[in-house]
């Protein structure tokens, strides 16, 4: 799917930085729409998919529990 996204929980990434979780984020609703810039038109409403995707992104890695750690 998007290969240039990276595992960002441990042990794979020790600590993923606000900066990352939101370039995963964009990657993946670039990936997704098609676009790596949308026209003005679309801007809002890919800004909004990136910050979405990027909160979700952010709660899933607060939840999740690595074992043997």
């Amino acid at each position: 799917m998007c290969r240039s996204i990276k595992t960002l929980r441990p042990p794979m990434t020790e600590h993923a930085t606000d900066e990352d979780v939101r370039a995963a984020a964009l990657q993946y609703v670039r990936k997704i729409s098609g676009f790596r810039a949308p026209a003005a038109h679309n801007a809002e409403a890919f800004d909004r998919a990136v910050e979405e995707v990027a909160a979700a992104t952010a709660a899933l890695l607060g939840s999740l529990v690595v074992r043997g750690r």
